[in-house]
């Protein structure tokens, strides 16, 4: 039987030193066990929320059982041991991890406990990003870098020097200006891998058949701590600094003056989302714009820290014996989490390609109960070694598909099975074609149910021709009952026909059959999205528009044409192109045509700019864009689309279910306007 690393301890119901001695030492072994695998084998097997809790119940039982605790505890120590490989650097200060939280009640104790200790009623605080990177220390000595370490166990680091050297983004000698940096400075920062390097590195290291990294805090960590340098050079590493932990003669007030500081000698900083926060309400309300946004970012956050911008301040609070008590760490709602996979399906997609789903047994990430996940493809389920009754490591960003990230091998114990990826459709039978390194398998069927389908429930959705009401089961509905069997038999829909239809009432019908007509004045890059070419999303679907202009041009367009589109590489191209010399296809889109669809292009150049110099916030649910075409649309006719609400905001577009932006936008007197109002405005200024 494999030993289970996660202790399920009930703290409350523990009474006896002898009962919490021996759960205090499953703790200590879990904790040592899981920071190894995290801190030294980059290789972690349970979430960031789940090792804090943890890490929560060990701290509990220790200040309940104070004679219980012990100098060599994790709670009195920060990570894990630094490898010896890479040589050990001594931190002059200790690098200490920060105190996490995740509900707000935390964040108003915090704050109540600063207040009370400062003897002060408000406190100005200062709000940053947390990174999900990797911790690092850099010291400069007479300007010039001298050495740079790794976290470590928060006393002792790794020797990351030579590394560190090959980012370029560290300045390897410092910039003299009116403040010149102090002889000797030591500053602490994050090192980690935008998401765009990321899926690029793995893209990489697919065609070259090496292992994915799980993501790129993964990535991040295993690139810095290379024993060759030289493989870090070729690894996409950028760095933020947000510490200044040793300066001589620095006179700094405020954690603010000190990044700007950083940023003056050449140091990379996030001044631009970090921001002054005067109470706890605005702590709160940084952290709900920062979640929000967070999907948008093009690097990883896990979080938001709030550090007491005061250093007097900062000093006066001190420090526990693993975090400082002037700083913590308000985390987002956890994206990972383990369970057991019970069984795997195969769908069917739109353009017939089968896609392996895992089904899970549920569980909570991030607020959201998960039951299924993809397991993208065969090889991905042989490279893994993934089994059926396997623990498995689950992972949900933002509205991406949660995914299988790996099975938890320590866990087995013999039961588990392989799973035999079909030889053919499961829909219709017909036998699979599945490439010979097993990353890509179809049911060549065009006339498979299962792609019908999906293809009808794409032309229809937000994004393409918006036609609300017609999901997946109205058009399962449809589709069983003999209706349709393909995209244009939607335009020949009959009102008599909809209401002897189970579940169809004469309204219903009348609903379904208005949104039909009115998709007819969706524009040319909505349809050229809701037609499923493979690998065509809204953003290249709108690029088409933009360049091309015309249907007629984009379907003559030769696959060097499109590859002069901007973002349109060899394999969208040719997709495109294929796309449009296959006849059926070609019959299709002319039957459409035939329909009466509009397909205007509001993505031709206009020559007025209504909105030059104005910048304007969308918040809530719109009726009539999504959020990027809402920003497509204010920057065609020259004004900014801003995320957030500030001084700086001219306008703010509020929809149904506007929340904190609106509040505020409020509370600064700006001009608020509903959608219909926001159009009249650009209009009167054409």
């Amino acid at each position: 039987m494999a030993k289970d690393h996660r202790p399920d301890v009930n703290v409350d119901s523990i009474e006896s030193y002898e009962q919490a001695e021996e759960a205090v030492n499953e703790l200590r072994d879990a904790i040592r066990y899981h920071n190894h695998r995290y801190y030294v084998l980059d290789d972690p097997e349970i979430s960031d929320s789940e090792y804090d809790g943890l890490m929560r119940d060990l701290m509990a039982l220790e200040k309940k059982f104070p004679e219980i605790k012990t100098e060599d505890s994790p709670t009195q120590r920060v990570g894990g041991e630094p490898r010896e490989e890479l040589g050990t650097v001594e931190h002059p200060i200790p690098m200490m991890s920060l105190k996490t939280v995740y509900e707000p009640d935390d964040v108003r104790s915090f704050d109540r406990t600063c207040r009370d200790e400062l003897g002060k009623g408000d406190i100005v605080y200062y709000a940053e990003l947390k990174f999900d990177g990797l911790a690092v220390e850099l010291v400069y000595q007479e300007g010039h870098l001298l050495v740079a370490s790794t976290r470590g166990d928060g006393q002792v680091g790794e020797d990351v020097s030579a590394n560190v050297r090959t980012i370029s983004q560290v300045p390897l000698v410092l910039r003299s200006v009116e403040v010149a940096p102090p002889s000797r400075l030591v500053v602490r920062g994050e090192v980690y891998i935008t998401k765009q390097d990321f899926e690029e590195l793995n893209r990489k290291r697919e065609e070259e058949d090496e292992g994915l990294f799980a993501n790129p805090r993964n990535a991040a960590a295993g690139s810095l701590r290379q024993l060759d340098p030289s493989i870090t050079k070729q690894r996409p590493l950028s760095i933020f600094l947000y510490q200044i932990a040793e300066g001589e003669d620095l006179d700094i007030e405020t954690q603010r003056q000190s990044l700007k500081l950083l940023a003056s000698w050449g140091l990379r900083t996030n001044l631009e989302r970090s921001r002054i926060c005067r109470g706890v309400d605005e702590l709160l309300e940084y952290h709900q714009e920062m979640q929000e946004l967070r999907d948008e970012l093009p690097y990883e956050i896990d979080g938001v820290v709030f550090k007491v911008n005061s250093i007097e301040d900062q000093k006066r609070l001190g420090s526990r014996t693993r975090d400082p008590r002037w700083a913590i760490a308000y985390k987002f709602a956890p994206r990972q989490a383990t369970t057991k996979l019970l069984s795997v399906d195969v769908q069917v997609g739109r353009t017939g390609r089968l896609t392996p789903v895992a089904n899970l047994e549920p569980v909570n990430i991030g607020g959201v109960e998960v039951k299924r996940a993809s397991l993208h493809n065969p090889s991905e389920i042989e490279r893994k070694d993934i089994r059926v009754g396997d623990v498995v490591l689950i992972e949900r960003a933002g509205d991406v598909i949660p995914q299988v990230v790996k099975p938890i091998e320590s866990r087995r114990d013999g039961s588990e099975v392989s799973f035999d990826f079909p030889q053919s459709c499961p829909v219709c039978g017909t036998s699979a074609v599945i490439s010979d390194d097993k990353k890509s398998a179809y049911c060549p069927n065009i006339d498979c149910p299962a792609q019908v389908h999906r293809r009808v429930v794409h032309f229809a959705s937000r994004d393409g021709m918006d036609i609300e009401g017609l999901g997946t089961k109205r058009t399962k509905q449809l589709m069983d009952e003999g209706l349709i069997d393909s995209i244009r038999d939607l335009y020949h829909l009959h009102f008599n026909n909809l209401v002897e239809l189970e579940r169809f009432g004469e309204k219903s019908a009348k609903a379904l059959l208005d949104e039909i007509e009115k998709s007819k004045e969706k524009n040319l890059a909505s349809f050229i999205y809701a037609l499923g070419i493979p690998g065509v999303g809204v953003a290249t679907a709108r690029s088409l528009a933009r360049e091309l202009e015309t249907l007629e041009r984009i379907r003559r367009a030769t696959q060097e044409e499109l590859m002069r589109v901007s973002d349109i590489g060899p394999e969208v191209s040719s997709n495109i192109a294929l796309f449009f010399a296959e006849s059926r296809n070609e019959a299709l889109v002319d039957a459409l045509l035939e329909a009466g669809l509009d397909l205007s292009n509001p993505y031709l150049e206009v020559s007025e700019k209504p909105l030059e110099g104005l910048t304007i916030v969308f918040t809530g649910s719109m009726e009539r864009w999504s959020r990027s075409e809402a920003k497509d649309f204010v920057e065609r006719l020259g004004g900014k689309a801003a995320s957030s609400v500030s001084g700086s905001t001219d306008m703010v577009v509020a929809g149904p279910g506007a929340g904190s932006k609106l509040t505020k936008a409020e509370e600064l007197g700006l001009k608020i306007m509903s959608e219909d109002d926001f159009l009249d405005f650009v209009n009167k200024r054409r």
